[in-house]
């Protein structure tokens, strides 16, 4: 008799913490499940420590997590969802190389996750980059140390100081962790060019709304927006863009900010796998029951930034789309599933806030574990300790990167891995970089579209 099959889309938060939930009943050859997790990359990425990939803290395999090392009872199928039969419980997928297949379930778990959000703005997506996946976080490092060795040889000084001038779009959780790593990152590169002592880079981070972090307590806004104007970022709230061009960015003031990078970090939306379906939805979320199941479809489930759940704590309202509650709603829809195939009983999602974290850079954050108010290096200690007791891996390893940028100065150097064209911020995989030979890639040496490089941004404009 064959195991009854659980197919998880995705492996970001939810869909990891699901897969490892259901390991566990999928234990041994004959265990009573058959796990199978599909997904673009062969790793999960701890996206909250990213910006410090991009500003060359952390080396890049740091923050990725292998599927097939922490998942072993898990069979990784690596590939992209393009779409779900509910009637005949199948998901079509492409593989890495273009392959195309099917997969079969008993039980579905959709954690597909979210992409960047698009602004209807003139020139946004020819000239900005998201900050979603790996592949944007080591284009944004190549590009900020191209920009400013340019500069550094450049004899004009109107476009030494545009390539030196880095603006954030968006002053939410991201956005305010790239400005505030980016901006010691380029201290640090500017200080090694002494041929030019006049030349320093400037940071500006706009955001729509009156604070920085908005969604977050207001505690937590005034500590990082006292560290991050200390520093000399230029925090431009109520402000949003107009028009992004190659040589820079009109504000909506009437301001033109001269720049070559435009870092594009206004929020996220769901990923639009979902859309298809013909389910209920809210804002491109599927609507779901406490337990996760989607009404009228009990074999599937939905979790993290793809689901709608209730918040039982607050009747009416739907949980934000966060990593702590993508993390803890994996965990329970992995129960539930195996609850619907008979092992154990079902439960709904209930949550309780931990307060958040914001990495400022070197020894400065802002938390509130449990409520508690922190500033400076006590928070900075929070924040890292709770980076690494998050992390399902690679904690060592972390750590020791830490411990070698406090005693040693970072490496600004170009790797040239990822170019402009292959990280387009329109897109509905910001995991996997384009490669020439896919459809709708251009092969190498078509000269990029927009300013020669530019990096990603969050916040609302």
């Amino acid at each position: 008799m064959s195991r009854p099959r659980v197919v998880v889309v995705g492996a970001g938060f939810a869909g990891y913490r699901a897969a490892q939930t259901l390991s566990g009943p999928a234990r041994g050859r004959a265990g009573p499940l058959d796990v199978v997790l599909l997904n673009p990359t062969d790793y999960f990425l701890y996206l909250p420590l990213l910006p410090q990939v991009a500003a060359g803290v952390l080396e890049p395999r740091r923050v990725t997590v292998s599927l097939t090392g922490t998942l072993p009872r898990v069979r990784l199928v690596l590939g992209e969802a393009d779409g779900i039969d509910l009637d005949t419980r199948t998901v079509r997928c492409t593989g890495p190389e273009g392959d195309t297949g099917t997969l079969s379930y008993d039980r579905l778990v959709l954690a597909a996750g979210s992409v960047n959000k698009l602004l209807p703005i003139p020139g946004v997506a020819e000239h900005a980059h998201g900050f979603r996946g790996l592949p944007e976080a080591l284009y944004l490092r190549d590009h900020v140390t191209r920009q400013v060795e340019l500069a550094s040889a450049d004899d004009d000084p109107v476009t030494a100081a545009a390539r030196c001038t880095f603006v954030v779009v968006g002053a939410g959780y991201t956005g305010t962790e790239v400005a505030a790593h980016g901006q010691l990152f380029t201290d640090a590169l500017a200080r090694r060019q002494r041929h030019r002592p006049d030349l320093w880079p400037r940071w500006t981070l706009v955001d729509i709304a009156p604070r920085v972090l908005p969604e977050l307590d207001e505690r937590l806004s005034r500590t990082a927006d006292r560290v991050l104007r200390r520093r000399g970022v230029e925090i431009r709230t109520g402000t949003s863009v107009k028009e992004a061009t190659r040589d820079g960015v009109l504000l909506s003031d009437g301001d033109f900010v001269g720049t070559r990078t435009l870092v594009w970090c206004v929020g996220v939306r769901p990923d639009p796998l979902a859309e298809g379906l013909g389910l209920a939805m809210e804002q491109g979320r599927l609507l779901v029951e406490p337990t996760l199941q989607v009404p009228g479809r009990p074999e599937v489930f939905a979790c993290g930034d793809a689901a709608a759940v209730p918040d039982l704590e607050k009747p009416g309202r739907y949980t934000p789309m966060t990593a702590q509650h993508a993390w803890r709603q994996g965990r329970t829809a992995g129960r539930n599933v195996a609850a619907s195939l008979g092992i154990g009983d079902p439960r709904p999602y209930h949550h309780r806030d931990l307060g958040f974290v914001v990495d400022l850079g070197g020894v400065k954050a802002a938390a509130n574990p449990f409520g508690v108010p922190l500033s400076g290096p006590a928070a900075g200690a929070v924040t890292r300790g709770y980076h690494l007791a998050a992390m399902p891996g690679n904690r060592v390893r972390v750590a020791a990167d830490w411990l070698l940028d406090a005693v040693l100065p970072r490496q600004g150097v170009q790797l040239g891995l990822v170019r402009s064209w292959s990280v387009p911020l329109d897109t509905a995989s910001p995991e996997t970089a384009r490669v020439p030979g896919r459809p709708g890639t251009p092969e190498p040496g078509t000269p990029e579209p927009g300013p020669p490089e530019r990096p990603p941004a969050e916040g609302a404009p």
